[in-house]
């Protein structure tokens, strides 16, 4: 059985790859699980210092680096094995860390894949990816920060058209909004985000984790009561008519009947 997430440090950085590329590497239990290890292995190995997320996107025809919840997973009523206790969706979303983990993004982050970006704290990305929250087409809604989040990351304004319509933002207007801090050429965004660790890496680890705390904190003054209403907001869409229908379409690959039910 192939690994969810494989890890592998390289000197002071420890490099982790989402591993279900037949999947779009979308998360299901053994992601979760596996995500929330690594992340462990990073916090409690003193030799690590920076963590790089990436995606293994091989036999893609169009490369995704994460598609968010495996869908199937909520239809069938496993939700809650997308989750951990520590880390909420992923095993990352919401997961405190002490060490940076900057994120490696060669194509589409939609969806929880995109609230795994905004969870990380620097963000490589090559021409070719997009950005989005797409949950409304399926009668969800983005419950693990990327409501909050990604408003921060780009204004208001085009987070909400981003939400509302679950049309994806394209690289270049991420950069230049501020989401994405380093563009690249295509398949170049894991040497890139290696090179940003590095940096890291080099510079003193006690200064760069007390910059990390104080940034944070100053921007996730408000989280927990948005995450609450959040979960609130899902639970209650969870339960419709048209969750189901959004859900069976996808299965079934056909477009959605909403009944605004």
């Amino acid at each position: 059985m192939t690994d969810a997430v494989l890890i592998e440090t390289r000197g002071r950085v420890a490099v982790i790859t989402l591993n279900r590329p037949e999947a779009r590497n979308a998360v299901n239990r053994d992601v979760a699980a596996a995500l929330e290890s690594a992340i462990d292995t990073l916090e409690n190995d003193p030799d690590l210092w920076v963590g790089v997320l990436c995606a293994n996107s091989s036999g893609q025809a169009r490369p995704v680096f994460c598609a968010g919840a495996d869908l199937k997973a909520i239809e069938s009523g496993q939700l809650d094995t997308l989750f951990t206790e520590r880390g909420g969706f992923a095993g990352f979303a919401f997961r405190e860390r002490v060490k940076p983990v900057v994120v490696a993004v060669d194509g589409l982050a939609t969806a929880g894949g995109l609230e795994i970006v905004l969870a990380a704290d620097v963000v490589v990305a090559s021409t070719r990816s997009a950005f989005g929250l797409a949950e409304v087409t399926r009668n969800l809604i983005a419950s693990s920060g990327g409501l909050f989040r990604l408003p921060r990351a780009v204004g208001q304004a085009v987070a909400m058209d981003a939400i509302l319509t679950g049309e994806p933002i394209d690289a270049q207007r991420a950069f230049a909004l501020g989401l994405v801090s380093r563009l690249v050429e295509p398949g170049a965004s894991l040497d890139e985000a290696l090179r940003v660790a590095e940096r890291i890496a080099a510079a003193a680890p006690l200064a760069v984790r007390a910059s990390r705390r104080v940034m944070r904190a100053a921007a996730t003054a408000d989280d927990e009561a948005l995450r609450a209403m959040s979960d609130r907001e899902f639970d209650a869409l969870l339960g419709s008519a048209d969750t189901k229908e959004g859900l069976a379409a996808f299965i079934e690959k056909r477009p959605p009947r909403w009944s605004a039910q």
